[in-house]
């Protein structure tokens, strides 16, 4: 959705300018592309390094960076649960920004080693191109506030995908004191 979306704020209509194959399995996408499917393929880390690093391909744009701070990521608890169990929530909104901080103050052959445990399978140099590819594009915010321009941009993706027919309100859905508690009180 958020390729399409892309696709349309530039001009390119998806449905008769060009044409999107998406019957691959998601972990087949490079494989596919490098065996010769597509002239483009979109694809997750580390497969867009390792179709680089093995000659089979190019990084030519970033969906992360031409969409805007899309959130991809987001938590969610019911309301009940936030009312009884605040310092749960602002302990692991604490936690999640210490991350963030770190991030922010450290270089990324730092981040590569530090997160290198959790990616087993992919060695230290092509973690490092990645997190040198994220800290270049701006990947990373320096805090967890979800902002109303995020929630409208992830809104009007859906809506530009005909997923959405009616518009939420942000005001009732989202809570940033627990991400503004931890921006204000975790060290920068």
């Amino acid at each position: 959705m958020v390729f399409e979306y892309i696709l349309k704020e530039n001009g390119i209509d998806p449905e008769s300018d060009l044409e999107i194959n998406q019957n691959i399995d998601f972990g087949s996408t490079a494989a596919a592309f490098s065996e010769g499917q597509g002239d483009f393929t979109v694809e997750f880390e580390p497969g867009a390094t390792t179709l680089e690093s093995e000659g089979k391909g190019y990084v030519v744009a970033s969906l992360g960076e031409d969409s805007g701070y899309v959130p991809y990521t987001a938590f969610s608890a019911k309301k009940s649960y936030i009312e009884e169990n605040p310092d749960v929530i602002q302990g692991v909104t604490n936690a999640l920004q210490k991350g963030m901080d770190y991030v922010q103050s450290h270089t990324p052959e730092e981040i590569a080693a530090a997160i290198e445990p959790q990616f087993p399978e992919t060695d230290l140099e092509t973690i490092t191109t990645i997190v040198t590819r994220y800290y270049e594009q701006d990947t990373w915010k320096d805090n967890l506030i979800f902002e109303e321009s995020s929630f409208d941009l992830l809104q009007d993706i859906l809506e530009s995908a005909g997923e959405l027919s009616k518009r939420a309100p942000y005001k009732e859905l989202v809570t940033t004191e627990f991400a503004e508690k931890a921006n204000n009180t975790t060290a920068k």
